[in-house]
């Protein structure tokens, strides 16, 4: 019997670029945040202003912020192996170790994005039994709580996605770990020069579909639901 835990699901849609689909789903986001209550009541409040903004604010406006916050900023990167090995050799074997483990839970990935893309972790983690998903957030917790901090620094909402999953996961931002990343340099999302610089190689692909994108984006409401229909862009339970 397949597990679902659509919080994660949930939480993997806010990580999505904008869409109004995703604005559409924002009060059924909320929804299941609360009816499942597997974060801590703090941590649920804390995600509405979000939810809210994604509700209400205009679909650009929405837009622009996330491309500045996420693809424009390396710092603020959601390739979680980023954080930790750049473009180093150490970068492929892990990216290997990490689709592998994925293929081993019957997750079949369909998507341009790397198997590392926090979005797709945690649609992972939605099918996996919760004691394992926590471990596995731990395993990048400090790279979590990190980002949070940063975020928290920006008075970014999104900033509640990741407190909320370090909180799950029992990181706290005074680990040693957090603070070595946070000793990195952020970067300015207005120099396009300086992201030219940084983004200069193409990242490898792992997925066949150049349009499959974000694996919940297309057609949130359906992966808010138990998967009885294949999804459109990431996981099928064997």
């Amino acid at each position: 019997m397949s597990v679902q835990v659509k919080t994660f699901k949930a939480l993997s849609a806010l990580l999505c670029y904008p869409s109004e689909e995703l604005r559409a789903a924002a009060p059924e986001i909320g929804a299941i945040l609360e009816a499942e209550a597997i974060l801590s009541p703090s941590a649920r409040a804390s995600l509405r202003p979000l939810l809210q903004e994604m509700a209400e604010l205009d679909l650009y406006d929405l837009q622009e912020r996330f491309v500045l916050l996420f693809d424009r900023s390396r710092t603020l990167s959601l390739n979680l192996f980023e954080h930790v090995h750049g473009e180093s050799r150490d970068r492929g074997p892990a990216m290997v170790d990490l689709l592998e483990t994925y293929r081993a839970g019957g997750f079949d990935l369909v998507s341009t994005e790397l198997p590392d893309h926090l979005p797709i972790l945690l649609e992972y983690l939605s099918t996996r039994p919760l004691e394992e998903a926590r471990e596995m957030l731990l395993d990048a917790g400090h790279i979590i709580a990190a980002l949070a901090e940063r975020l928290q620094r920006r008075e970014s909402s999104y900033a509640a996605v990741f407190a909320a999953l370090a909180e799950f996961a029992g990181i706290e931002k005074s680990s040693e770990l957090v603070q070595e990343l946070l000793k990195v340099d952020e970067d300015d999302p207005e120099d396009l020069a300086a992201l030219d610089a940084v983004w200069a190689e193409a990242e490898i692909t792992f997925g066949p579909d150049p349009n499959a994108g974000c694996p919940v984006t297309r057609d949130v409401l359906a992966k808010m639901d138990p998967v009885i229909n294949q999804p459109p862009a990431a996981a099928a339970q064997e």
